[in-house]
């Protein structure tokens, strides 16, 4: 209900949870359902029906037959929300390809009239299977030039990524579920006027700002403590499509490079534990490392009755990577600096390297991260003395 709420040109008339044992390989329903939900849309005179699922393309096609009406999957109306909130020329080119590749798979629901066009002799082949792929290839042609755009797009940002390493400010990102507030505390954080609303993907385009974090009883704009970059990312959602994770892995790889972490939950969200899961794993399969440090932010404490926002602030006591707090109201705002603060203070070791002068990646690399003291050319190489943190070392070891 949630992502059908999230278009704004969508009138929500009902909904209905419907079991299903074994889904039909044709028609998804089974006939009486078919027929019963049939009923329903016809006098409720829908146009559109969802479905919180996904639907092959073949039932896609069938069930838009039966019932006269345009159906959108779970992926498609998650497409069609993106659409509607990218901005920026990534957010934009991101969209198209992953609903291009998500267009590349249901061709067959498009074409099924042209019974005319067959493959092969006339006995072989599915109907308008000459046209589906002259349409395949048309898609394919379209992706392959949406991609360069992008590649040019990642090499700017990789730059800006080279750029900020350059400067030795800390990168702290705000990941978490879709509508938990992260654009809310990035606004209280910078003084920055970043689109917060109480809806899903709010937050499409990813936002970046260098800051100086307030000192402890200060507002943002007095600033005082620590220069940092804050990052603020597209929400993240269960069941998240495939062609979305593909297509916003640049976009989301700003979280592989932060320092800190700050994982926002919506806590008074009744499913705020699977939420968390979620995001967890999508980190994982991002292959964000166990070292990176992180902070669980339980947001939204003020929607919770005083004996839960109790409870909860005695739960997150016990543990020191667990903080309480209101975006909105700004409790516990100054408990997160200092929190911030700490969880970048990573210990550093100093130490002369020796790299042969054929180790260019190598060296690009140190400079790159910005963790250079000296250099001085030798007999064998270059004798470079760096001062990192034992995950630079970790990373460097990769190389």
């Amino acid at each position: 209900m949630s992502l059908a709420l999230a278009l704004p040109d969508l009138d929500v008339v009902g909904s209905e949870i419907v079991r299903l044992p074994t889904p039909h390989p044709g028609k998804l329903f089974g006939k009486g359902k078919l027929q019963e939900l049939g009923a329903k849309l016809h006098e409720a005179d829908v146009e559109l029906v969802l479905i919180d699922g996904p639907v092959s393309p073949v039932q896609q096609r069938n069930l838009e037959k039966e019932w006269k009406v345009k159906i959108l999957d779970r992926t498609g109306l998650i497409l069609e929300i993106f659409s509607d909130r990218a901005r920026t020329r990534e957010g934009v080119l991101q969209v198209e390809m992953a609903a291009l590749s998500y267009q590349r798979t249901r061709l067959v629901r498009a074409w099924t009239h042209l019974e005319r066009q067959r493959g092969g002799l006339g006995f072989v082949g599915g109907p308008g299977e000459t046209q589906i792929e002259a349409d395949r290839r048309a898609i394919d042609d379209q992706l392959t030039r949406l991609r360069r755009q992008l590649e040019k797009v990642v090499k700017t940002r990789e730059l800006h990524r080279a750029a900020r390493a350059k400067v030795p400010y800390p990168i702290v990102a705000l990941v978490g579920y879709t509508n938990a507030g992260k654009s809310t505390l990035f606004n209280r954080m910078t003084g920055a006027d970043v689109l917060a609303k109480d809806m899903l993907f709010a937050t499409l385009d990813p936002t970046m700002r260098q800051i100086e974090l307030p000192a402890v009883g200060k507002t943002p704009q007095q600033g005082g403590g620590r220069k940092v970059i804050l990052s603020d990312t597209v929400g993240f959602i269960s069941d998240l499509p495939t062609q979305l994770v593909a297509a916003f892995r640049a976009t989301l790889e700003e979280v592989l490079a932060a320092d800190l972490i700050l994982h926002v939950r919506d806590i008074s969200h009744d499913s705020t534990d699977e939420q968390a899961r979620d995001v967890e794993q999508i980190m994982a399969d991002l292959g964000v490392s166990d070292d990176t440090p992180q902070l669980e932010i339980w947001n939204k404490i003020d929607l919770l009755d005083e004996e839960d926002r109790d409870a909860r602030r005695r739960e997150a006591a016990r543990n020191d990577t667990i903080l309480t707090l209101s975006a909105l109201t700004g409790e516990g705002f100054d408990t997160l600096v200092q929190a911030i603060d700490t969880g970048l203070d990573v210990p550093r070791r100093t130490e002369t390297l020796t790299l042969a002068f054929s180790d260019g990646r190598k060296r690009a690399w140190l400079f790159d991260k910005g963790i250079v003291e000296a250099e001085e050319p030798g007999e064998d190489g270059w004798a470079i003395t760096v001062t990192w943190t034992e995950r630079q070392v970790a990373e460097f070891e990769k190389l």
